[in-house]
């Protein structure tokens, strides 16, 4: 039986490069949906479940930023490839840094951008397969209740977790195994409007190394990334 297709929604507004852009994603066997400004965009990605967005920045009534930035605002975890004629890094770190998982900048290399999507809907693909956590979640001799904010450490000492600390928990083991970047952690933990300094993560990571690992020194569980982020391992 063969597999459904991979769905791309692309959104681009200059006309013959939407065009050429949706004849080579079909060509290479994606399905392709087209939007030529941020509102169609925003409400298309709303309405309908696609594996990845290819997003232009430079759009009518809504630009890329804004759109990626609602998009994630609304806990959707689309992989998303900008296309923009800006090639500051500035601006690349603007976009990265407000929930893009690639940037692109104009004109491009066709098959470059065919590698990337495929780079990214192998990520979607891996979204896709990943497991809600539950209420509860046990790693080691820990327990923790993410409804109740409370905890069980290995020794049996029972914590109760601020709210900030149960949502980067539960968004570390959501993504066990995976790297998650600050940019995710600020965007997911303390929205958009207080950044808080990395320092304020790292300080967080270190209480969970305290309540949970055996050695804090020697962490079995949570992992500091050097320049990137943060990961929570099982064993």
């Amino acid at each position: 039986m063969r597999s459904a297709k991979h769905s791309i929604l692309l959104v681009e507004d200059e006309e013959n490069l939407q065009e050429a852009l949706k004849l080579n994603l079909e060509l290479e066997d994606y399905e392709v949906t087209v939007a030529g400004d941020g509102p169609t965009a925003l409400e298309a990605v709303q309405k309908e479940h696609f594996h990845l967005m290819i997003l232009d920045v430079m759009l009518p009534e809504l630009d890329g930023i804004s759109v990626v930035e609602h998009i994630r605002l609304l806990g959707n975890d689309i992989p998303v490839l900008i296309l923009s004629a800006k090639d500051s890094s500035a601006d690349r770190v603007l976009g990265l840094k407000k929930g893009a998982d690639d940037y692109l900048t104009k004109p491009f290399n066709l098959e470059e951008l065919l590698l990337r999507v495929r780079k990214l809907l192998e990520k979607s693909n891996r979204l896709a397969q990943k497991q809600p956590v539950g209420q509860t979640y046990q790693f080691g001799k820990n327990s923790v209740d993410f409804k109740s904010l409370e905890c069980t450490t290995r020794e049996g000492k029972k914590i109760t977790l601020t709210k900030k600390e149960i949502m980067l928990l539960k968004l570390l083991i959501e993504n066990k195994n995976e790297v998650v970047t600050r940019e995710k952690i600020l965007q997911s933990v303390w929205g958009y409007n207080v950044y808080p300094t990395t320092r304020t993560i790292d300080n967080f990571i270190l209480s969970f190394r305290k309540y949970f690992e055996e050695d804090s020194r020697n962490p079995k569980h949570f992992h500091a990334v050097r320049g990137v982020g943060y990961k929570f391992t099982e064993a």
